[in-house]
């Protein structure tokens, strides 16, 4: 079975409508669905492909995601949208639950590099982290120190 779905970024998916996912076909007759998600880095894309325990390829302008049975083809359009095409063992359900698993470790893997560049920066600016919190949901609490200005 072959489907493909269009990764529509939230911004651009609250304003064209609520849904979580719309399905219809193409001129081929295959299963073509439009799903929310917040993926735009090509890097953090790779890593939540990786951490969904997908062997990825890069190839070009195109990344490859192979699991048990499933191959995702993620290629973006001219105005930097993803699409993922899904062949294999793959229904309209199994290829958005995907979508969903992979959108659930790209935003883990934003909240890191954030976390990064905090820990990082935050010298620079004044900043000394006292503390690091994470809670029962996977938030982080941070807890900067203001340092001394001579």
């Amino acid at each position: 079975m072959s489907v493909s779905l269009i990764l529509l970024p939230l911004a651009v998916a609250a304003v064209a409508a609520t849904h979580g996912a719309t399905a219809g076909r193409d001129q081929n007759g295959r299963v073509v669905c439009q799903v929310q998600t917040r993926m735009r880095d090509e890097t953090l894309l790779t890593a939540a492909l990786h951490d969904t325990a997908a062997a990825v390829t890069a190839d070009g302008d195109l990344i490859l995601a192979d699991w048990a049975g499933v191959r995702a083809t993620f290629q973006r359009d001219a105005e930097a949208i993803w699409s993922a095409h899904f062949t294999g063992e793959v229904d309209e359900q199994r290829a958005v639950d995907i979508v969903r698993a992979v959108d659930a470790a790209y935003g883990r893997q934003v909240q890191r590099a954030v976390l990064q560049r905090l820990r990082e920066q935050a010298p620079a600016a004044g900043l000394r982290l006292e503390s690091e919190q994470v809670t029962e949901d996977a938030s982080v609490r941070l807890v900067f120190a203001v340092e001394g200005r001579s």
